[in-house]
């Protein structure tokens, strides 16, 4: 019989392999095989979710529901410090398993990723705090704002930061009073096994958190399609976007999604070089693998020349090789799917007459799912590689003659969720920065988000938004409390 306490060792840390549901480890009819990006090794064999165990997962936090949510944000909070406190205790061991099992760089998940991750803990246990209690008095009626639980909440994860993306979403699920059903990504699937452990060290009651792993189209439909489930909660492509979309219409279950991006990265002649040059290096970061990365080059025709030798000049040292190196600065790609993806849109682009002024291929010295960063200039303007998102190491470059074509061109796509704009003239950035749709923008830095803000994009790159109030404003059922001053007796 097998053993549901066995664990795996990935990078030297115990991994369970299987479901975690009502509090214990589950073990499904069939499973998945789950490959390391960087050598394509198998890591494990994981245990995968059907429509039994999606529904017992459902059911276990309908019926945690009602414990979970009478805790308030006090108790429930007691709860989230102590998990937050044990990712920062194993941030070595989640950066180790997060880095074998999609490639990611080591160095930015143990020293960024892993910290944020305890970080959007924290921050939504304090911020859940501060909430209830708004109030008002206005023509002889007191208002008061309640924030309640909205119930059994699904949280589908991506591949590309698993571990942090997951904890941005458990953070104000669990704070507001949600028990959580976890759906984490096929292709990264592992320190989302490691959470579960880490909850139930803090002693997270049974049910209150559930993984079920598995492939989108049976666990994931399952997940969404359950008529238990009250929120979900969306990171990943506008195509499954639009299957999940569907099916939260049929019952009106309110969505939020975080889509992906073809970003415009705008760089006027007054701007410091320097700087935007180094930030335009960064995306490239995680292998071009960041729905928020500036893809689409936009340089101010009098300063084309210098730009494109600069970012050229460093572009080239960057090294590709394995992510658990320190000097490595570019991974592998996710999968072998992805791999051929990425190098379909690099040849279309080939074809439609786009050159690459650097990389353009597979990098024949690595070899694997290894891609070279790639740099197309001269292309069309109605190519596909400037619609579409690649989600890889590919940007484009463009140039504009003033600020009203910059925003013409920024503006021109079918995604929203970001753009970054340098400039030397502050009124410039501020009045830029208003044009572009977008569900944020960045003037002269990049990557800088603070959890008080609003996070979302517009157009085909989400619903919704989150982030402070905003996730709580997603997460519960916002209720107004009215009644006339003056009208009790007792």
């Amino acid at each position: 019989m097998l053993n549901l306490e066995q664990r795996i060792k990935i990078a030297g840390v115990k991994v369970s392999p299987f479901q975690y549901i009502d509090g214990r480890r589950v073990l499904s009819k069939a499973t998945f095989l789950n490959f390391s990006p960087i050598d394509g090794s198998i890591l494990c064999e994981m245990s995968a979710a059907d429509q039994s165990d999606v529904d017992a997962a459902v059911q276990a936090a309908y019926r945690a529901f009602p414990e979970w949510a009478a805790l308030g944000s006090t108790g429930r909070g007691e709860y989230l410090r102590r998990l937050a406190d044990i990712i920062e205790a194993n941030a070595e061991k989640i950066a180790q398993v997060e880095t074998a099992d999609n490639g990611s760089l080591l160095a930015a998940n143990l020293h960024f990723m892993v910290k944020r991750s305890a970080h959007n803990i924290r921050f939504f246990a304090d911020w859940a705090e501060k909430l209830q209690g708004e109030g008002w008095d206005s023509n002889g009626i007191r208002y008061k704002v309640h924030y309640d639980p909205s119930g059994v909440t699904a949280l589908i994860t991506p591949w590309n930061a698993p571990f942090m993306l997951t904890t941005w979403k458990v953070g104000p699920a669990l704070a507001a009073g949600n028990p959580i059903v976890i759906k984490p990504p096929e292709w990264a699937p592992l320190t989302c096994s490691l959470l579960a452990d880490f909850a139930e060290e803090a002693g997270i009651p049974p049910g209150v958190i559930n993984i079920v792993q598995g492939i989108g189209e049976v666990a994931g439909a399952e997940l969404v399609n359950h008529p238990l489930v009250n929120r979900i909660s969306f990171t990943g492509s506008t195509d499954t976007a639009k299957i999940i979309g569907s099916a939260a219409a049929k019952r009106i279950v309110p969505v939020s999604m975080e889509l992906g991006g073809k970003s415009p990265f705008i760089i006027f002649a007054d701007a410091d070089m320097d700087a935007a040059v180094s930030h335009a290096l960064a995306q490239f970061n995680n292998a071009g693998q960041v729905c928020l990365a500036g893809t689409r080059l936009l340089v101010e025709e009098s300063i084309e020349k210098e730009f494109l030798e600069k970012f050229s000049q460093r572009a080239k040292q960057l090294k590709l090789g394995d992510p658990r190196q320190k000097e490595i600065r570019v991974g592998p790609l996710i999968s072998q799917e992805h791999f051929d993806r990425v190098s379909g849109f690099v040849e279309r682009a080939k074809r439609e007459g786009a050159k690459p002024l650097f990389g353009g291929g597979p990098s024949k010295e690595q070899g694997g799912l290894f891609f070279e960063p790639t740099l197309f200039i001269d292309v069309p303007k109605d190519a596909e590689i400037l619609k579409k998102e690649v989600f890889g190491p590919v940007l484009t470059f463009q140039t504009f003659k003033d600020e009203e074509e910059a925003i013409r061109m920024g503006n021109d796509t079918d995604y929203g969720l970001a753009a970054t704009v340098f400039t030397g003239e502050e009124t410039r950035g501020e009045r830029v920065g208003q044009k572009l749709r977008a569900g944020t923008v960045w003037v002269n830095t990049y990557y800088a988000r603070d959890l008080k803000a609003p996070f979302g994009g517009s157009k085909q790159s989400g619903i919704g938004r989150e982030g402070g109030t905003h996730s709580f404003d997603f997460f519960c059922d916002v209720k107004t409390l009215s009644h006339k001053m003056g009208s009790f007796y007792h």
